[in-house]
């Protein structure tokens, strides 16, 4: 199977799934093997893209799914998507 030069991030889903488990950025940072500042800038939207192995790593410190942390592709229908929230 093809596999993508890079993964489209959503931030909102990140974030969501690090909460939900009851995760720092700093836990989940020491499991995928990145920085915290690196987990903080995928969950604010400022970095959006991502190589195949370091989305492996987070996806599974995640314990989640590919689609669930992929972005939609938007269409020339959608509306704009709004800037993340600041914390």
């Amino acid at each position: 199977m093809h596999q993508p030069l890079t993964f489209e991030v959503n931030a909102d889903a990140i974030r969501e799934e690090r909460m939900q488990a009851g995760m720092s950025r700093g836990r989940l940072a020491e499991l995928a093997k990145v920085t915290e500042r690196y987990v903080g800038h995928l969950e604010r939207g400022t970095r959006r893209r991502m190589q195949p192995p370091t989305f492996a790593r987070l996806r599974d410190a995640l314990g989640t799914t590919d689609e669930r942390l992929t972005s939609p592709r938007p269409t020339e229908d959608s509306p704009p998507t709004p800037p993340p929230e600041r914390e």
